[in-house]
């Protein structure tokens, strides 16, 4: 044959075989065959049709003939079109049309399904759309894949909306293929056994899946036993419930040794519900329709070797408590063991499989039709039944709902004029007689009706007695005797009343019901609801006939992190109460997620809760945030941070310490990873005990960290991994540079090695081997610190858009059911596009959309809501300010910075899923217009961060990072603090403020005696120039003042007294006292010649002990004074408004009174016994320079000087935490001789921490009770007071008045603390 002929004829059988592959494997995947177009008219039914030539035969796609369609009579809500198919399909998609030539047709719909032609299932959308949109003229035709596929062999379609111009008009398709099944059925007596071959080889992974359906809330679905273990399906109360047992077959009457969980509900509504339960990778997975949750394969189950498999009864039910009380009732479907069909191995007589009771191949379905209550306007109005014998009444129903009130029957009492009214409220079953605007007869009964659960009520009256009951198997009844027979009137109402126009006979001061009913009888006769349906019988109105629409809007939860799902009919609340979050579906998180975070918010070092992932999974954390240094440090403690002493034993080889942090392993993972740096410190204290055996030698000592179970580390602190070094072998200093560590010299005396750990991927240190104790001579002691990190990397994670042009792009925000968006914004601009991403037809914005006001916009399919914040002042002023926006199934929500957080509820029953397909633009949008121009920071998106800065950096019109952190973070930095940028975030410096701490917030404060003196000297002038003649004012100016500014806070019981003195070259002198009176004055004296001029103030008892307060500023000849918050006082001098050649400032004791009158110097002789806090002098803060800087200041102190909290304004002060480290925070140096240790431990990490925490709190009683007898000795002997006040600010009150200081700048400079 020719070669091309060949060549030819293998290209032909290779795409013949594509093609018969393609079709073989697709074959089972296509299911869109049109199912309808075929169907003899007989299998079209509907509620009416409008002629012969309308009716539902004619309702087929793009057929013409009849009347082109079907057409009801009425067109109302009320109609249908029914199609068997045949029997059970797979349904796929529906199509709909309008009837040909007409303006009739749907504009939407409700689609039904059912396998028996009754008890209708509604099919919803993303499990809440229950309506489907329809056509807009007569000949197009819409098609709707189910995003979920239909088996079913009924399809009904209930119109809902149509043409306004035309009436109700169809014709439909359905698409999908056959299905077929094994079908099993039991009787509630019933069941089967599965027993497998004898010798079979364990699987690694088993599975058993199958499809029930049942009209019983209780019953056990299947039961696997095996020789110690058992695993049991039930239904209880409607829900799934999975038990694990341990033990021997019959030996476990107690619930002690079994696992439980549940899963579904409402699954006793007779419709097919698909169960799994699959063992696989050390789990097991139960799957129950769309729910699903896995549990830990407990080590008896690991490997499954049932003995027995029993469906629908449970053989060992009388041995073990908490099983359901009955077999199963109901069918079984496609029953299948790993991959063995056990429905197929009993029709093929299979000895595997044996047969309890009598099992049918077949699902025989109860005609039990119940009806929905859906809406306020639903009622349900039947006749009136004549009693069986005089003065009767018997009437009976089946009722479920969430709601907790709700009226269930009423009917006027006829002759009597009375009324009788059967409701729930607060969940309990009520009746009430009542007539003639009063009340004969109240009863109650049952509680927590509104579960969700069927219950019956059953409501009688006969020989002058009354009784209600509720669930009477199991419930309760309550009862009342009445002087008069109680019967119906003509008529009987359910759920509610009809419109009032229309009504004569109906009265409901209740709520109406909603929610489902079934079994309606009166005089014991079952209600025919068919018949009630086809107009034959009553009336109704808004009610679903022959389907319970009840949805379970809990299962599965929306309520996230552990919060409590409650609902009613048409919606569901979560009680985030204790789970650390907020928001509609406690999905927002309650606490920062850093102390860098916390620090920005203005907060002072202490104890915080910080949730690392935020809207994740990982539980919030209690850490302590220590924010004194200028890094922001999160510390995390352990059972042992003391140093602790090991002594030698030759008894064993090692000594092992294991460390327990307080945080879990997921929290301290996230820790280090979202911290830019971490530390740990670890010192070994050693005599005769050597460490690594530096150089060559195998390491004695090791230990062990990082992720998980963490690896063995041979290096120690200050060293860097696989060195196998301590610090000083890196630094060479050594004791012994033949070694590489301190105490591998293995000296007689004491010596260490100690430094920090910061490799992040070998923290956190999780224990420690010490091998070199057996010796004699051997000490040791060791120190594991505390596990501490600062740097969010994602806090200050930035991006800088400097044309509206530009954008970052990161990939589709993926967020159907839940968005939660945050990021910090800063611009000039008054609009601009934060946040944009694109699907289809849905997306998801953010904007600025002007000066004052942010919108949050999206569409998920319900048309485009918007969300808007509306701020006071403009946003656009170049400050940083806080978005967070959130999207859920129940709401959207926005908040900018504090202001009220704005909301809007989903709509009921609407789209939930936003369905984005296009890339994410932070900054801009996919158009290119409405750009933001600006800075975005800390951009989280459902707590994911997004790294702007890595994106920025290689994108063009985008810069990383964002400078310009102190026009929003500056006002933190108080009492005149400088706020100083750095390149991530800012520091405040407190030089020019006489407070000190992260924020210039803690004051500065200290215990004077009656000897304490500090002199605080300012520059001294050239010697020649102390001839006045000669001055010259270039040299004096930066000594001369034309004014001061001075601010202090004191507390004394010490009258007269010297609060501070400033001295000059020219015998000219200010002093502030308090006089024998208790009040204040103020002496000046700026002319040498002249005597002192005295400002006495009018504020009286200043030496009581309390704190005060004390502003005095000077201008020129013009003086303020204030005292606390009293009334300012002004002042006039008539000396020269000029303080020359200031010399020194005095506080306390004056030494050098030679030069002061004779009263002020036996003042000053006297020295000043109190306290003195937040002393400042225009720029000078002399007290912080005495107390914080001796040594670099130019300070003089004399006599004892004690920095203290003295002048904090309350007993307790809020900021004292800061002051207050834990011990095991402390490192402190250690000397060559013997290591202090704070315990002794020979044993365990355990036995030492407990020791360290009863030796921390007696020391703690120990000084609690010094401090209080200090104080009282200071009460007595030097009067302090313990009660204090509120403290007022130390700034200046009078920021109306010019600055008057002339100190020069490089004095201040020089001389700022």
């Amino acid at each position: 044959m020719d070669p091309g002929i060949q060549m030819i004829n293998g290209i032909i059988l290779l795409l013949a075989s594509i093609l018969l592959m393609s079709r073989g494997t697709t074959g089972e995947e296509l299911c869109d065959s049109p199912l309808v177009s075929n169907l003899a008219p007989a299998s079209f039914r509907s509620s009416s049709h409008l002629s012969n030539s309308h009716s539902a035969g004619f309702a087929k796609l793009n057929r013409r003939e009849g009347a082109g369609g079907w057409s009801p009579l009425n067109s109302d809500r009320y109609q249908w079109l029914e199609v068997d198919l045949g029997g059970r399909t797979r349904i796929t998609a529906v199509a709909t049309q309008g009837r040909y030539g007409s303006s009739d047709w749907l504009t939407s719909y409700l689609l039904m399904f059912s396998d028996t032609g009754n008890n209708w299932k509604q099919y919803r959308q993303e499990d809440s759309i229950g309506s489907f949109p329809g056509n807009t003229n007569a000949d197009s035709v819409v098609q709707h894949a189910l995003q979920q596929p239909v088996l079913a062999r009924y399809l009904r379609l209930v119109p809902l909306e149509w043409n306004p111009s035309g009436r109700i008009g169809l014709r439909l398709e359905t698409y999908g293929c056959p299905y077929g099944s094994d079908v099993v059925g039991f009787d509630g007596a019933s069941g089967l056994s599965y027993r497998p071959a004898p010798g079979l080889t364990p699987r690694a992974q088993d599975c058993v899946s199958l499809k029930f359906k049942t009209l019983r809330s209780s019953g056990t679905l299947l039961q696997a036993l095996g020789a110690d273990h058992s695993l049991t399906l039930e239904l209880q109360r409607g829900q799934l419930r999975l038990l694990l047992r341990r033990g021997r077959r019959g030996s476990l009457p107690s619930s002690e040794a079994q696992r439980q969980a549940s899963l579904g509900s409402l699954l006793d509504d007779q419709h097919w519900h698909h169960v799994t339960l699959e063992r696989r990778h050390g789990h097991i997975n139960l799957t129950v329709d769309k729910s699903a949750l896995q549990l830990h394969d407990p080590a008896p189950l690991s490997r499954w070797e049932f003995e027995q498999l029993s469906v629908g009864t449970a053989p060992e039910r009388s041995v073990h408590k908490g099983l359901s009380d009955g077999h199963f009732l109901g069918c079984l479907e496609n029953l299948l063991y790993n991959d063995l069909n056990l429905v197929e191995l009993l029709k093929h007589n299979s000895p595997q499989v044996t047969v309890l009771g009598n099992v049918t191949f077949s699902c025989p379905d109860p005609a039990v039709v119940a009806v929905t209550f859906s809406s306020p306007q639903s009622f349900l109005q039947l006749p009136g039944a004549t009693a069986s014998w005089p003065g009767a009444l018997s009437a009976g129903l089946q009722f479920r709902t969430w709601n907790r009130a709700g009226l269930l029957l009423t009917f006027e009492i006829p002759q009597r004029g009375g009324v009788v009214w059967l409701y729930l409220s607060e969940a309990r079953l009520h009746l009430q007689v009542h007539k003639a605007g009063r009340t004969l007869v109240e009863l109650s009964t049952g509680s927590g009706l509104n579960d969700g659960q069927w219950h019956s009520v059953q409501l009688g009256s006969a020989q002058g007695r009354l009784t209600i009951a509720v669930d009477q198997e199991e419930g309760e009844t309550a009862q009342a005797r009445l002087a008069f027979p109680v019967t119906t009137g003509s008529h009987l109402f359910f759920g509610g009343c009809p419109a009032e126009e229309t009504n004569q006979e109906c009265r409901n001061p209740f709520n109406v019901f909603q929610g489902c009913m079934r079994l309606l009888t009166l005089e014991n006769q079952l209600i025919d609801l068919i018949v009630v349906q086809q107009r034959l019988l009553g009336n109704y109105s808004h009610l679903y006939i022959d389907m319970c629409g009840i949805i379970d809007r809990c299962s599965p939860s929306h309520c996230e992190h552990g919060g409590r799902c409650s609902q009613s009919w048409r919606s569901f609340h979560c009680n985030c109460s204790n789970t650390g979050y907020r928001g509609a579906t406690c999905h927002s998180p309650v606490f920062e997620a850093s102390c860098e975070a916390y620090k920005h918010r203005g907060n002072s070092s202490g104890l915080y809760h910080v949730d690392l992932d935020g809207s994740g999974p990982i539980r919030a954390q209690l850490v302590y945030c220590n924010m004194t240094e200028e890094q922001t440090w999160l510390v995390i403690q352990h059972n042992n941070t003391e140093r602790t002493r090991v002594a030698g034993s030759s008894g064993r080889s090692h000594h092992s310490a294991y460390f327990d942090y307080s945080a879990e392993e997921k929290q301290l993972m996230a820790i280090i990873n979202q911290s830019e740096h971490c530390e740990q410190e670890l010192s070994y204290h050693c005599r005769k005990s050597r460490l690594l055996n530096t150089p060559v030698g195998s390491p004695f000592s090791w230990w062990v960290g990082g992720p998980g179970a963490g690896g063995v580390q041979s290096y120690w602190g200050g060293a860097v991994p696989g060195s196998r070094q301590c610090s000083c072998g890196l630094e060479e200093s050594c004791v012994d540079p033949m070694y590489y560590c301190n105490c591998d010299a293995d000296r007689g005396e004491w010596a260490s090695d100690s430094g920090l750990l910061t490799h992040k991927k070998s923290l956190p240190v999780r224990s420690l081997v010490l091998g070199d104790l057996h010796r004699a001579g051997s000490e040791a002691a060791y120190r594991v610190g505390p596990l501490r990190c600062h740097g969010d990397k994602n806090f200050w994670n930035a991006a800088f858009f400097d044309k509206e042009t530009s954008y970052l792009h990161f990939p589709t925000f993926r967020a159907e059911l839940s968005a939660d968006i945050s990021f910090l914004f800063k611009t000039t601009a008054s609009s601009g596009v934060f946040l944009e991403n694109l699907g289809i037809k849905d997306f998801i914005r953010i904007e600025l959309s002007s000066s004052t006001e942010v919108l949050f916009s999206f569409d998920v399919g319900n048309g485009p809501l918007e969300v808007r914040v509306r701020a006071p002042r403009p946003l656009d002023d170049d400050r940083w300010h806080r978005v967070r926006a959130e999207r859920n199934v129940k709401e959207a929500s926005l908040s900018v910075d504090a202001l009220p957080v704005a909301t809007r509820e989903a709509p009921d029953d609407g789209h939930v899923r936003l369905q984005l397909n296009s890339l994410l633009f932070i900054g801009g949008t996919a158009s290119r217009q409405k750009g933001f121009r600006g800075c975005i920071r800390a951009l989280r998106l459902n707590e994911e961060t997004q790294d702007l800065e890595e994106r920025a950096r290689i994108t063009p019109g985008v810069q990383p990072g964002c400078p310009g952190h102190c026009s929003s973070y500056g006002s933190l930095c108080r009492n005149q603090g400088r706020c100083v940028e750095r390149s991530q975030g800012f520091t405040c410096d407190c030089g020019p403020s006489a407070y000190t701490g992260a924020f210039c917030h803690r004051e500065v404060s200290a215990i004077f005696k009656s000897t304490t003196s500090a002199r605080y000297s300012f520059r001294e002038p050239y010697e020649q120039s102390r001839n006045a003649s000669a001055l010259s004012s270039s040299i004096y100016s930066e000594v001369t003042l034309r004014g001061e500014d001075i601010s202090l806070s004191f507390r004394t019981r010490q009258s007269p007294a010297l609060l501070l003195y400033v001295s000059s070259y020219y015998k000219e002198h200010l002093a502030l006292l308090i006089n024998k009176h208790d009040k204040l004055e103020v002496r000046y004296k700026l002319d040498g010649g002249r005597d002192a001029e005295v400002l006495r103030s009018r504020v009286r008892n200043l030496a009581d002990g309390q704190l005060h307060t004390l502003v005095v500023h000077r201008h020129a000849d013009a003086v303020a004074v204030q005292v606390d918050q009293n009334p300012r006082e002004d002042f006039n001098l008539t000396a020269d408004g000029e303080f020359n050649t200031i010399k020194a400032l005095v506080l306390g004791r004056v030494s050098e009174s030679d030069e002061l009158d004779p009263e002020l110097a036996r003042l000053a002789s006297l020295g000043f016994t109190g306290c003195l806090s937040v002393v400042q002098f225009n720029s000078i803060s002399p007290l912080k320079a005495a107390l914080l800087h001796p040594d670099t200041s130019p300070v003089a102190i004399s006599g004892p000087l004690v920095q203290s909290q003295c002048g904090s304004s309350a007993p307790t002060n809020a900021d004292a935490a800061e002051n207050t480290h834990h011990l095991s925070d402390q490192s402190g140096s250690v000397n060559t001789g013997q290591p202090l240790v704070n315990s002794v431990r020979t044993d365990s990490a355990l036995i030492g921490g407990v020791i360290a925490v009863v030796v921390f709190l007696t020391a703690l009683g120990l000084a609690v009770v010094a401090v209080f007898l200090y104080r009282r000795k200071e009460t007595y002997g030097n009067p302090e007071v313990k009660r204090t006040k509120a403290e007022d600010s130390p700034e200046s009150p009078f920021t109306d008045q010019p600055d008057s200081h002339n100190i020069p700048s490089e004095t201040a400079k020089e001389f700022f603390i």
